[in-house]
């Protein structure tokens, strides 16, 4: 059947509902350039303003899927199940370097396609851009050989892994169409359906510094990619986590790698609300997998997988695998670059840190040198902030409330004056909420409205 491209625009322009012909149509269109920029810009825009229902999203997720190459993992006869996890972003986010080990370990296969930062949020493959060596885009043969021997490999989106998704992101990026959910949702959920999965788990941050800033916007993604993701059969269950502080104590590229190999190492006490999410997520995934039979138990064999040390071990091994230092985990401060100059930021009075404006804390690090402003922007993966105090932490004029790690000492002042203004300091503790603030699994309670969307 043959379609025009303005009158699919002009239907879904007035509210109408695309099937999936036209939206096939449409996502040829954005791979063979047939459609135009104008054109692919106008449907972004339609689709923000309109929405799409629960089946139009399906429909879309699966055709951006299926746009470019498909992986199979069932000639491996892997022994256990594909699995993975997705974030939607948030400061100090490097749970996935710790998590895809955890699962490994527990006998998960879990081939991770991250992506870069951009803005105030760090990207999990420029965390890994600061191991000497790692290659964070290997061919196919060398993502499965690792998958399949070591149990994970972390890697980057190739150009043959959904395309259209490709080109529909850089306009939406350029045409403030960036936040519909639908548009997120089929984003997210392309890829992951062309990574050939048998389960997903999704952390949705919520807070000053996530994405969805507001509880109800992470409560409408987090339900929608659910919903779809199942209507793709690909089993998925979404945890709502905080980010109105940093996750972990350190930010910047290879400062998280530190923290990371430290945790997997059990290297002194680990950050409460890091291992939180992590463990949750871990169980979360066992369980989707069947390696595990309900969420106590796969929490068991995750910390047990962790305290023997074979997390470490699967990390150590994904990182030789794709060309890391073969005793990054013994000599990772040989290894791991280094940032010049150390500054301490000093709490301007005492008193207890109340709220910190977690966005601007990102922010801070990028202007350091360790993000970027637009997508052609080097990184400087040395620069960063370590032990950065968590909000509740009680401080005397002077205490630290993080140590500035910069390139130059101007830099360092900068960040400082920087973090002051982030990080309020009141008399008074804050109360404290859970970091775990919602699970959802497409039960009917996780939805409300006609469309399937809260």
């Amino acid at each position: 059947m043959s379609f025009l491209p303005q009158e699919i625009l002009r239907k879904k322009r007035d509210g109408a509902a695309l099937d999936a012909g036209e939206i096939d149509f449409v996502v040829r269109g954005l791979v063979d350039r047939s459609l135009s920029e104008g054109q692919a810009a106008a449907f972004a825009m339609a689709v923000f303003f309109r929405g799409m229902s629960m089946a139009e999203t399906v429909a879309l997720t699966r055709a951006m899927a299926r746009s470019g190459r498909t992986l199979d993992w069932r000639d491996l006869a892997l022994p256990g199940p594909v699995l993975d996890k997705h974030s939607t972003g948030g400061v100090g986010d490097k749970v996935s370097l710790m998590l895809a080990p955890i699962v490994a370990a527990c006998g998960g296969f879990v081939p991770m396609v991250s992506g870069r930062g951009l803005g105030h949020t760090g990207g999990t493959l420029d965390k890994l851009d600061a191991i000497p060596g790692y290659v964070s885009t290997p061919d196919a043969a060398r993502f499965r050989r690792t998958v399949g021997e070591v149990g994970c490999a972390i890697i980057g989106q190739t150009d043959d892994i959904a395309p259209a998704d490709r080109r529909l992101y850089a306009i939406r990026d350029v045409t403030a169409t960036v936040e519909s959910i639908p548009l997120i949702t089929a984003s997210i959920l392309s890829k992951k359906l062309a990574a050939g999965l048998e389960g997903l788990v999704m952390d949705v941050k919520t807070g000053s510094g996530a994405f969805a800033a507001e509880p109800t916007m992470a409560r409408a993604l987090a339900a929608a990619i659910v919903s779809v993701a199942r209507g793709a059969n690909l089993p998925t269950v979404a945890l709502i986590t905080d980010m109105d502080q940093a996750l972990g104590r350190n930010v910047g590229n290879a400062l998280e790698v530190v923290e990371a190999i430290d945790y997997l190492a059990g290297a002194g006490p680990r950050e409460a609300r890091l291992h939180e999410v992590t463990m949750a997520l871990a169980a979360e995934m066992l369980v989707l997998g069947r390696l595990a039979p309900d969420a106590a138990a796969a929490r068991a064999k995750a910390e047990a997988a962790l305290a023997a040390g074979r997390a470490l071990e699967v990390f150590a091994r994904m990182v030789a695998a794709l060309g890391g230092p073969k005793d990054l985990v013994e000599r990772r401060s040989a290894h791991l670059p280094k940032a010049p100059v150390t500054l301490a930021c000093p709490a301007p009075k005492a008193g207890h840190v109340a709220t910190i404006e977690t966005r601007a804390v990102g922010v801070s690090v990028l202007a350091l040198g360790g993000g970027r402003r637009k997508a052609s922007d080097a990184i400087d993966p040395s620069v960063g902030l370590t032990d950065i105090l968590p909000l509740g932490a009680r401080v005397d004029r002077g205490d630290p409330l993080a140590l500035v790690h910069a390139r130059s000492e101007s830099d360092a002042r900068a960040a400082i004056t920087a973090l002051q203004a982030a990080i309020a300091i009141e008399d008074k503790a804050p109360k404290l909420g859970a970091v775990i603030r919602a699970r959802m699994d497409g039960s009917p309670r996780d939805f409300v409205g006609e469309d399937g969307y809260p």
